[in-house]
């Protein structure tokens, strides 16, 4: 019996990943939809201290090619990660000025 290779394994839960993330994000109800979107923030920021990680890769060990790969990977993420964070904060602080009364 052979073992299965890696890449069809980790394909297989990318694309598992991804339809149970399309299910639970379109069955919440309107009224989570804040405290989704602060959910996902936090998630961002681990992203971001990965991303930190990548980017703060020494200069010692980017001898290869895989290191500067990944440090520009790394910044990527934290441009885009940032971007998610601030972004979610804004649209929640919007959502969230909707629901107090007027002045």
């Amino acid at each position: 019996m052979e073992a299965i290779d890696p890449f069809i394994f980790r394909l297989s839960i990318f694309v598992l990943a991804i339809f149970v993330g399309y299910y639970v994000v379109w069955s919440v109800t309107p009224a989570l939809h804040t405290p989704l979107m602060s959910v996902t923030n936090a998630i961002s920021s681990v992203i971001v201290v990965g991303a930190l990680l990548a980017v703060g890769v020494e200069a010692s060990q980017l001898t290869t090619s895989g290191g500067w790969t990944a440090k520009l990977f790394g910044f990527l993420a934290l441009i885009m990660a940032s971007v998610n964070i601030f972004g979610g904060f804004l649209v929640t602080q919007r959502m969230l000025a909707m629901y107090q009364k007027k002045k």
